[in-house]
């Protein structure tokens, strides 16, 4: 049995998981979870206060993390190796959406987008390897995206980086194969959280004025989009993590929501003609 399976069923050895970007939403619910359930759990925040936040919540382990740097990063896994000596999982949650149309879309916030949710999370997975592979196991979570199978209107600076994860992801599975690592996708659709907040803040790098968006810009601001739907609380995320860390052999690939398995079998289905109308009624 690999050494995984053994610290996953031994009850005097609670699994050490990293989980980055916990300021708010399914970072910090997953790990407020994770520690009910008995999981040793350092949650990372990208500023000194939300890291306060989350010691005041009793999170002793809690630490900066700004995934686009490394030397925060090799900080983190020094700091839980020294503590702990092992680091079981790794789940790389940070990122953001930047909205706007691909033809508003300036170089620099493509470029900033890739930093944090493909760049970052790259560095992240590539630090973390060398330990896991000296430890002979492990596991790293990738946070995809219902919009890294497909894809939607107004996001194409998301939609983007979350196919990249996909891609890198997808690559290393295969070249971890026999190593006792395990790395596994979410797919996640629509869940509670303060995403769609903060991706709106991100319109201010579009000239909305400018645009011949500006009206489905404006209304997004104000509120007036679309409710979406099959929507689920972020436990739900959490709940797929804990799995993961409990399973001797964790899937390559998680659907969360009924949103991403409808959308997912869309794709495998319909011509690409046809999955476009679907995707411009969503």
């Amino acid at each position: 049995m690999e050494q995984s399976n053994k610290t996953a069923n031994n009850n005097d050895d609670h699994p050490v998981i990293v989980i980055t970007g916990c300021s708010s939403g399914i970072g910090r619910v997953t790990a407020r979870y994770l520690r009910e359930r008995f999981v040793t759990v350092y949650p990372t925040a990208r500023t000194d206060a939300e890291v306060e936040e989350l010691r005041s919540e009793g999170f002793e382990g809690a630490m900066r993390l700004d995934v686009r740097r490394p030397e925060e990063i090799a900080a983190v896994i020094r700091e839980v190796l020294a503590r702990e000596g092992r680091i079981d999982a790794w789940f790389n949650n940070a990122g953001y959406g930047q909205m706007g149309a691909v033809e508003d879309l300036p170089a620099e916030a493509l470029r900033e987008q890739f930093e944090t949710n493909v760049i970052g999370l790259h560095e992240c997975t590539r630090q973390i390897l060398p330990v896991m592979r000296r430890q002979g196991y492990g596991k790293i979570i990738q946070h995809s995206s219902v919009l890294g199978l497909v894809s939607l209107p107004m996001r194409g600076a998301y939609n983007a980086s979350k196919y990249a994860v996909e891609g890198l992801t997808d690559t290393l599975r295969l070249e971890l194969e026999g190593s006792g690592i395990h790395v596994s996708l979410l797919n996640t659709g629509p869940v509670t959280s303060r995403f769609r907040e903060n991706a709106l803040k991100t319109l201010d790098r579009i000239d909305i004025d400018g645009s011949r968006w500006r009206s489905l810009y404006r209304k997004a601001l104000k509120g007036e989009s679309r409710k979406v739907p099959f929507n689920l609380p972020p436990e739900a995320v959490a709940a797929v993590v804990h799995r993961i860390l409990l399973s001797e052999s964790p899937q390559p690939r998680y659907y969360i929501t009924k949103a991403t398995w409808l959308l997912a079998a869309a794709r495998r289905i319909l011509s690409t003609r046809l999955l476009d109308r679907v995707l411009l009624r969503v």
